[in-house]
């Protein structure tokens, strides 16, 4: 037995010895012996100089610049749907173009272990670009980069934009803060790597606004309660700073994939699926967004009924909300009860063009139903007689000698109001709010039952919100304000699931109106132990969420699509909802907008 178990027990010395040398190493150079730093020392045992360098870099990163400043920032990019594979190398690239300068003046072996490591990844880095027109633009960009620092200039026809790249990386040696830095990896991600990014999230001001403790909800690893929230943040931003570390290409294995007749990856699922932490994740869920109202038999019910084809291994979650049913009053409530205030101040700012805004629309409405309603009156053969035609007997053919009172038989109306509250509308929680709320009050006030509800997707359950319900009152409307954006949209999902319901109301005329920024996308985390639902996004989430509209109107249902995205949306809009819908820039104009669907589908029925 000694024979077989010296050997590793010798490896484990050997990994602690050459981790207490790389670490001391990082101390001495960031000359701060408190700070935290785990070298790779698996990756010692072929690339030394690699590992060796990298404790140098980060710990004159840590010396000159501020690492949780800039890690802040990562966290809060990758919240909003940047890149990890593209987003943290390039930080990489960017910190050691600002480290290099004083690196090499304070130490000047820096350089030549600096050189050595920069050939070991030069390597690795050719195979990745063994086809430059199949390669991810990143690794272009990191292979210029090191071959700049070797001096072989010898690379002709190399990428333009790996080119613009490499300058903006090289104009941080000149680099006076951490803002410095944090402004070059934005502009050459959103410019060169991602140029769609900044128009469907937004700018670094608004990347930078996220508050702190939004960011624990992607602390993915753990199940948090309120007292491990500011942990996890800090155990999520490590992780972060151990994946930007190192410049080095790693050939990890994919995981194995397949296809769907419509083309979506879909992730193999986990053998074994571990109940606990199933239910982990449930009652994480339950912490961020209330109670559920629905018996746990009754949850089931529904999953098996919609969580079917690209929604299979999904989930639904059904609340009034954390504010109305929270199971305790954590850092997710009082950040929910913020978002509340925010919007309520939005409304108070906005009240008079708001509540002008619910009177026209609710007189349009009320207009509509009062001539739909009214009796008319036909000639007949029986009913009221009418002694003026009596003359006609005998003398004419027509026995329509009286009048008879019709009433219209189709005007009773239903409408459900579904509100997307992804992530993608953090920027405008309040102006959103605000049109959920012009919505239901103005159908509150014309007598029309509604239901409003909002809709995210949130680690593989797909949650919908009940701000009012059909017959609620309406002072309950002011639920509405509780509307706060985060996580992903599964738009086909929650659709299938509304229009379900709605199906089951008695009234004959039934009416959904969406307000989305047409940009489906639940870009799913594989959680241990946990079924894996399918990536929904792109072409596949776009077809499916069309294919949910056309089939409610197949039903019968009117489908009214509010478009509260950006510009360059509305493309994606269009192929969802055809001609039936609006975009709307100004709230000013937004009674009008939505009373002219609403009245042409009143007089339509």
């Amino acid at each position: 037995m000694e024979d077989v178990r010296w050997p590793a027990e010798q490896l484990e010395e050997h990994r602690l010895e050459i981790s207490n040398r790389i670490r001391n190493l990082f101390w001495t150079v960031s000359g701060d012996y408190d700070m935290e730093f785990e070298p790779d020392t698996e990756k010692y045992d072929y690339s030394k100089q690699t590992v060796l360098y990298e404790a140098v870099k980060q710990g004159a990163f840590a010396r000159y610049f501020d690492q949780k400043k800039l890690g802040m920032y990562l966290m809060k990019k990758l919240h909003f749907s940047a890149g990890e594979d593209m987003l943290l190398p390039l930080a990489g690239l960017c910190m050691d173009a600002a480290v290099e300068r004083v690196i090499i003046r304070e130490r000047l072996g820096t350089k030549e272990i600096r050189e050595q490591a920069f050939r070991e990844l030069e390597k690795a880095e050719e195979e990745q670009v063994s086809d430059k027109a199949g390669t991810d633009l990143i690794h272009r960009i990191r292979l210029l980069y090191i071959r700049h620092v070797l001096e072989n200039t010898d690379d002709k026809g190399m990428d333009p934009q790996a080119e613009i790249a490499l300058y903006k990386i090289l104009s941080l040696k000149d680099a006076e803060n951490t803002e410095d830095v944090i402004n070059v990896i934005d502009e050459i991600y959103n410019h060169v790597l991602d140029p769609s990014f900044e128009k469907k999230n937004g700018n670094l001001e608004k990347i930078l606004n996220l508050p702190d403790m939004a960011l624990a909800n992607d602390a993915w690893q753990e199940c948090m309660t309120d007292e491990q929230m500011e942990d996890i943040i800090q155990k999520y931003l490590s992780n972060i700073k151990k994946k930007m570390m190192s410049l080095d290409i790693r050939n990890k294995k994919k995981k194995r994939s397949y296809f769907s007749p419509e083309k979506e990856e879909v992730p193999e699922s986990p053998e074994n699926i571990n109940p606990q932490a199933v239910r982990r994740i449930r009652e994480y869920v339950e912490l961020n967004y209330g109670k559920s109202y629905l018996s746990e038999s009754e949850q089931a019910r529904v999953n098996r009924k919609f969580c079917t084809g690209i929604h299979k291994n999904c989930n639904l979650y059904l609340t009034d909300g954390i504010l109305q049913n929270p199971v305790i009053k954590n850092n997710q409530y009082r950040f929910a009860q913020l978002q509340f205030e925010k919007n309520k101040a939005y409304y108070g700012k906005n009240h008079w063009i708001i509540k002008r805004n619910i009177s026209v629309l609710a007189e349009s409405l009320k207009r509509a139903f009062i001539i739909r309603k009214d009796d008319f009156v036909s000639r007949s053969d029986a009913g009221q007689l009418v002694p003026e035609r009596l003359w006609k007997i005998g003398r004419t053919d027509d026995d329509k000698l009286f009048n008879r009172k019709k009433r219209s038989e189709d005007s009773e109306f239903v409408i459900d109001v579904l509100i997307d509250s992804s992530g993608s509308q953090a920027g405008r929680q309040a102006q959103v709010a605000a049109q959920g709320y012009i919505i239901s009050e103005a159908l509150s006030q014309a007598g029309i039952p509604h239901r409003v509800t909002g809709y995210c997707a949130f680690w593989g359950y797909t949650v919908l919100q009940r701000f009012r319900d059909y017959e609620d009152p309406s002072e309950t409307n002011e639920r509405i304000f509780q509307f706060r954006a985060y996580a992903n949209n599964r738009d086909g999902l929650a659709l299938k699931t509304v229009c379900s319901s709605l199906m089951d109301r008695p009234e004959r005329n039934k009416i959904l109106i969406v307000l989305s920024d047409g940009n489906p996308c639940d870009m799913s985390i594989q959680r241990p132990g946990t079924r894996q639902p399918r990536i929904y996004d792109g072409e596949g989430a776009v077809k499916d969420t069309a294919y949910e509209v056309r089939r409610a109107r197949n039903q019968g249902i009117f489908v009214i699509g509010i478009f509260v995205g950006n510009e360059e949306e509305l493309s994606v809009e269009k192929r969802i909802y055809g001609k039936d819908f609006a975009y709307i820039r100004n709230i000013s104009n937004f009674s009008r907008m939505i009373g002219t669907f609403l009245r042409r589908q009143i007089d339509m029925e």
